[in-house]
């Protein structure tokens, strides 16, 4: 534990929960977008988040983090006005994810070339988050860690071929974490990845070239 674990971050307030993690939650689901202009931001806000997010602003801070901001960054309060000027349309609709924390936010950008990406996750206080869900896909990871997310075919040897390639090319990358996602046998797949430091130039690009992996995308620790 650090003493942004007990203070919560520097932020631009009112609140660590609804403010800074809601903005960190928008940090990961325009991660996910891995680099294209959103054009389109869809935010079901469940819970805690559903009654209180005008008040404590969390739909600025959603959009904020969407758009690159931090969470003390001046901007979070002219979040909307920004958003416009940029030609990003948003819209917030409270509801109820059943099974979820009280303050989870399920997050849809639409961008300029057509692609959709989801991300589901909550601000479980002091500015810490969890993130639950990418497109479909059931993840847990809290985005204080480099993340490596590898959708790929499930085929046997996939995984085996991923790690051989980390510890063979880039031997010093070590994994402080690793899960699997498969909903369906021979479907598609998810490899979450945590680890300590920003992967070496060109581990990202050579994990792409293997046979079956569909894509991959690194998430800088937040």
């Amino acid at each position: 534990m650090n003493v942004f674990d007990i203070i919560g971050p520097v932020m631009i307030g009112p609140s660590s929960s609804h403010t800074a993690g809601a903005l960190r939650l928008g940090k990961v689901a325009m991660k996910v977008l891995d680099g294209r202009e959103p054009s389109e931001v869809t935010v079901e806000l469940s819970g805690s988040f559903a009654k209180t997010y005008r008040g404590h602003g969390t739909d600025r801070a959603l959009l904020a983090g969407i758009m690159g901001y931090k969470s003390n960054d001046e901007e979070i309060k002219d979040a909307f006005e920004i958003a416009k000027e940029r030609g990003i349309d948003y819209r917030f609709i409270s509801t109820e994810i059943p099974g979820t924390h009280p303050n989870t936010a399920r997050i849809t950008i639409k961008s300029k070339d057509g692609s959709v990406i989801t991300v589901q996750g909550a601000s479980i206080g002091g500015g810490n988050i969890r993130v639950d869900n990418i497109n479909g896909l059931k993840v847990d990871f809290n985005g204080d860690h480099n993340t490596i997310l590898i959708l790929h075919q499930d085929r046997p040897g996939v995984i085996a071929e991923v790690t051989n390639l980390m510890r063979e090319k880039f031997s010093d990358v070590n994994i402080g974490n690793f899960r699997l996602t498969r909903p369906v046998k021979g479907g598609h797949a998810l490899m979450t990845i945590e680890i300590d430091a920003v992967p070496p130039e060109g581990m990202i690009e050579e994990l792409r070239k293997l046979d079956y992996v569909l894509n991959v995308i690194l998430i800088k620790s937040i």
